[in-house]
């Protein structure tokens, strides 16, 4: 919910800091870029220490660093000092994002995983849709630095109720074993009423890693690495295109900034049900023929202006994933 927040912030209040700064359309650009930039470089460099400090402790150092990065925007006096803080904060939710995919598909069982991925999935629309309830009241009441300000303190609270409630990975546990790993393991059983252990499991060895990564790119499963990549990819192309400038650009068009908010409200509302859809859907049927059902819906003509050739090339990944299947 705070990705989705954090994301969606600057498209929507750009409308109303273009006016106050008088920006350029390249102006905004940069502006808009700089999150989503952050984030891919927070995902391939920081992502990974989440495997060296544990997954609990990295998204605790993210969100922290997060409220910080939304602070200093809220007091950012000048274009490019905003720009380095977007990119600074976007760094962090980069490298969240995925620690955070990891631990919840972690904890959910086999069988439920794409239910339970489906409905923490309703996060990121649902976080972006509090965003545009609140941005315009706030921006009314006080200036655009409001926003910034209220989603510091919405991380901050994040932060807490991560402090208090949220266990560690398990697999970090058995495989890094740091210390006091198997008090930890034993109070992660004791809250879902499984047994006690006296020693922690056996992790994977070396070799048995080696050959793990190894088979990513080998044979079939080349094939499907690749078509996830390529889908994964043409999606968050897609969703930020679209999430990132349809408030500007209705803004423009209606000169109004408020309609911009509530068309990019309307989108996250879409999104909220699409993840709850497929949640559904993945009781019944496959994950996988799930995600390949919806995307084949998203082809109407509403979603297709200017981002329908990278949909049809994540339509076509997923129809290959369930060929492969």
């Amino acid at each position: 919910m705070i990705d989705g927040y954090e994301v969606i912030v600057v498209p929507f209040v750009v409308p109303f800091l273009a006016r106050t700064w008088t920006l350029s359309a390249v102006e905004v650009g940069y502006l808009l870029s700089a999150g989503v930039f952050g984030m891919a470089l927070g995902a391939v460099v920081i992502s990974p220490l989440a495997d060296q400090i544990g997954r609990r402790r990295h998204i605790m150092l993210c969100l922290a660093l997060i409220t910080l990065g939304m602070l200093f925007s809220a007091f950012a006096n000048s274009l490019p000092q905003l720009i380095a803080f977007r990119a600074f904060a976007g760094l962090f939710i980069g490298a969240i994002i995925s620690s955070v995919n990891v631990l919840v598909s972690e904890y959910s069982s086999d069988q439920r995983r794409g239910t339970v991925m489906g409905i923490y999935g309703v996060g990121l629309p649902l976080g972006s849709a509090l965003a545009g309830t609140v941005i315009g009241p706030l921006i009314s009441a006080f200036d655009w630095r409001a926003p910034f300000v209220f989603g510091a303190a919405l991380t901050l609270i994040m932060l807490i109720l991560v402090v208090l409630a949220l266990p560690e990975s398990i697999e970090y546990l058995i495989e890094k074993r740091p210390k006091g790993a198997l008090d930890q393991y034993n109070r992660i059983a004791d809250r879902f009423d499984y047994s006690r252990a006296a020693a922690l499991p056996a992790g994977f060895t070396s070799a048995h890693r080696q050959v793990v990564w190894r088979s990513l790119f080998t044979g079939v499963t080349l094939y499907r690495t690749l078509c996830l990549w390529l889908g994964y990819a043409g999606l968050i192309a897609a969703f930020y295109f679209a999430n990132t400038w349809t408030a500007k650009m209705i803004a423009d068009v209606s000169g109004d900034p408020l309609v911009g908010i509530r068309t990019g409200l309307l989108i996250m509302v879409g999104g909220v049900m699409g993840a709850l859809l497929f949640a559904g859907l993945s009781l019944t049927i496959r994950p996988r023929l799930a995600t390949t059902l919806i995307r084949s819906v998203e082809r109407s003509p509403s979603f297709c202006m200017h981002t329908r050739s990278i949909i049809s090339l994540s339509l076509w990944c997923c129809r290959c994933l369930s060929e492969c299947s």
